[in-house]
């Protein structure tokens, strides 16, 4: 790797375990947005999102472990590791030149459904919505690295209190990740190039975390998200015509 592509993977991993810290998602969303412009491949993007996420939602969920209500999160991951089988093995004989084109799409559209209705969507936590979001999800995440916005909608609706919140989303996203890393790796996505990478971003992902537990109480959470929507839609429209 490269010297400015070293500094811009841990300049992005660590603003997005910040953002993930201060926001309970958001990983996958801010680091994919610049990781498929440095990665010789999406799949290998992919697994190195992963890894980073994995790292950064690990402390977080170990932390919050009482607060989990298994009955809420079990339906919802179980649907999710399933899914995602099928989706990363979709990624090995994809064309990365097409998948990323679709990901700037994908990326402006949850942009734009981030910006403009994610606190009007409210969905009851059963069974039906549990293994819908859970199947969304798990496409979004096996292909894109993205698995947040769909399981967030759930989560938000589900969940009484904000650490009840934290823990469910820490977790989900925990071990979901542990799970696709496991299957990237089935693959061959899990290259000597992702490893170093990895390596490399997890001091970032560590000060990301401490600097957001910091600034936790003091952002506005609003204009944070703001910042990350309209950074979003403009990677996203940048890998769509470039």
């Amino acid at each position: 790797m490269s010297l400015p592509t070293i500094l811009l993977i841990l300049l992005f991993a660590f603003g997005s375990a910040l953002v993930q810290r201060v926001s309970g998602f958001g990983f996958g969303i801010l680091i994919m947005s610049v990781l498929p412009f440095l990665m010789p491949s999406l799949g290998e993007a992919t697994a190195l999102s992963g890894l980073l996420a994995l790292v950064a939602s690990s402390g977080v969920a170990i932390r919050c472990v009482r607060d989990v209500r298994w009955k809420k999160l079990l339906p919802i991951l179980i649907t999710f590791i399933l899914v995602s089988f099928f989706a990363v093995r979709f990624m090995k004989t994809a064309d990365s030149h097409l998948m990323r084109k679709i990901l700037g799409g994908v990326m402006i559209l949850v942009s734009i459904y981030l910006a403009y209705a994610s606190g009007r969507i409210h969905l009851p936590p059963n069974m039906k919505v549990q293994l819908s979001m859970g199947t969304l999800s798990a496409i979004m995440g096996g292909l894109f690295a993205m698995q947040g916005p769909p399981a967030v909608i759930y989560f938000i609706s589900s969940t009484q209190s904000k650490e009840e919140y934290i823990a469910q989303t820490q977790w989900y996203f925990m071990v979901g990740n542990l799970a696709l890393t496991l299957m990237r790796a089935g693959n061959g996505f899990i290259t000597p190039g992702v490893l170093r990478g990895w390596i490399l971003g997890i001091p970032a992902v560590l000060l990301g975390l401490w600097a957001g537990a910091k600034i936790y109480k003091r952002i506005h959470l609003a204009t944070l998200h703001k910042i990350v929507y309209a950074f979003m839609a403009v990677c996203g429209a940048t890998m769509i015509f470039l």
